[in-house]
């Protein structure tokens, strides 16, 4: 079973994260706006999996984020994202995640992809006129999500874990 483990904002956020997603993202559907904090693994037992969530969100108190900026990935893809300031929660947890359940591919960088799978123009045009916007936004976190990827490759939520107060 593909699983995944994600901070989603308040309705707030999301709603904004949309306003863009919905043009420029071809996962709009498939997934809600949301941080990644371990991308995608396998694995057998996701009861085993949510108790070993359960234990690190037991022991991690709220936080803040910060969004201050849009950037992207490119050269090497051409998505566009609010950027979430890295703080020392987010790292500790990322860092827990990847023992448990193994390293990502790729650097950790928490952001909230606004726009994806653009041909280089449309990133070109794209992120032109986003890098205009401004962007300041800050909440609390006190909550994460172990998710589960569908056979249609939609995501849906297991279980969500209330962080410490």
């Amino acid at each position: 079973m593909k699983l995944g483990i994600a901070i989603f904002p308040s309705l707030e956020l999301q709603e904004k994260v949309n306003s863009y997603r919905k043009r420029y993202d071809s996962h709009y559907s498939v997934i809600a706006p949301h941080m990644t904090l371990k991308s995608h693994f396998e694995a057998a037992d996701i009861d085993e999996v949510a108790q070993q969530v359960a234990a690190v969100a037991e022991h991690t108190s709220t936080f803040d984020i910060q969004i201050n900026k849009v950037s992207n990935f490119a050269p090497v893809k051409y998505v566009i994202y609010f950027k979430v300031e890295m703080n020392e929660t987010l790292t500790h947890l990322h860092r827990q995640f990847a023992e448990l359940f193994g390293e990502d591919p790729h650097p950790y960088v928490p952001h909230l992809t606004i726009a994806q799978d653009l041909t280089s123009q449309e990133f070109e045009d794209v992120y032109g006129q986003l890098q205009m916007t401004s962007v300041n936004y800050s909440e609390t976190i006190d909550k994460i999500s172990l998710c589960y990827q569908l056979e249609n490759g939609h995501w849906n939520v297991y279980e969500t874990f209330k962080l410490n107060s």
